[in-house]
């Protein structure tokens, strides 16, 4: 009898280690790298939500850039959120920004985090050696997720030994209004993981949503197409940007024309993905380029970021 026991301890022992192994992360602490519009952006909601950020780049003078960013979006929260108590909103905005630290050194700061949230350039390269440096320098429980919009969540993993702790967490832009997260798991992403992500994304307010590792995710995958095709039509001939965009809005219900979307997203980014997919899709036709969009890329036309894309802007 004491055999059994003292076997039956042994099994609930391990069953208890098992279980405590498979508890999922709490999210307190995050690294966010990338001081752009992205990686700012996701650095506000996740400070303002009463998580501890530490938000990297290269130089003080793009970390400044991006904090002054931050607190002009804070403050324009605040007026709305706020609107009755003005020193209410003006303590929410000192308290989100004394929540958020600076380096231009990520390997020195993920020692103690327990998500690291990459915002950089869409550049397979260069963030495989991002992860692949942080990936000797993190703690072994902590979690890596690329924002990326185009590029295979499983070849960023590969770059490190925790694909089990790897996964996609793809926001939209601007962070601060857009509720949707696409959590996007990879056959190594471990549930454990996956969960942990769904609920920091619930943390911030977002509706997260589940996706496997497809090109695009589901937002990208049906929006890009679309935008392509309305190219394809003004390429065409068979009607204005102008009608599209106005046929769009008004039979649709979108609250923006294909054209108009472009130029706010980027004819760069779109042509990067469009790029991307095609070269894993040869025959795809919905993945074939654009003359007319590759036109305005090499004519440094991007859209609003630089005056003029489709349409001009002063």
């Amino acid at each position: 009898m004491a055999f059994v026991t003292r076997q039956f301890m042994r099994s609930m022992s391990s069953s208890s280690t098992a279980s405590a192994s498979a508890k999922k992360i709490i999210v307190k602490h995050v690294t966010v790298i990338g001081g752009g519009l992205m990686g700012a952006g996701i650095a506000q909601v996740a400070a303002a939500t009463g998580h501890t950020v530490v938000l990297v780049d290269q130089t003080e003078d793009i970390l400044a850039k991006s904090k002054k960013g931050i607190e002009e979006s804070l403050r324009k929260v605040a007026k709305k959120k706020f609107a009755e108590n003005p020193k209410a909103g003006g303590e929410f905005v000192e308290k989100t920004l004394r929540s958020i630290a600076t380096s231009t050194d990520a390997a020195s700061v993920v020692h103690s985090t327990d998500l690291v949230v990459e915002a950089i350039v869409e550049n397979l390269k260069v963030k495989n050696e991002l992860f692949k440096r942080l990936d000797k320098f993190a703690a072994e429980h902590t979690i890596f997720a690329s924002n990326t919009s185009s590029l295979q969540i499983t070849s960023i993993a590969n770059a490190t030994t925790r694909q089990d702790r790897f996964a996609g967490l793809h926001f939209f832009n601007p962070v601060p209004l857009m509720k949707l997260v696409e959590v996007i798991k990879t056959p190594m992403t471990s549930q454990k993981t996956f969960e942990s992500l769904v609920d920091f994304s619930k943390a911030l307010g977002k509706h997260p949503v589940a996706c496997k590792d497809t090109p695009g995710f589901i937002v990208n995958r049906l929006l890009v197409p679309y935008l392509m095709e309305a190219i394809r039509l003004y390429e065409r001939g068979d009607a204005s940007k102008e009608d599209i965009d106005t046929a769009m809005k008004l039979g649709a219900g979108y609250p923006m024309g294909p054209f108009e979307l472009l130029d706010y997203v980027g004819l760069d980014t779109t042509k990067f993905i469009v790029d991307g997919w095609h070269e894993i899709d040869v025959k795809n036709p919905l993945h074939q380029p654009s003359p007319f969009l590759n036109k305005l890329v090499a004519e440094n036309k991007f859209g609003k970021k630089t005056g003029e894309g489709f349409y001009k802007y002063k």
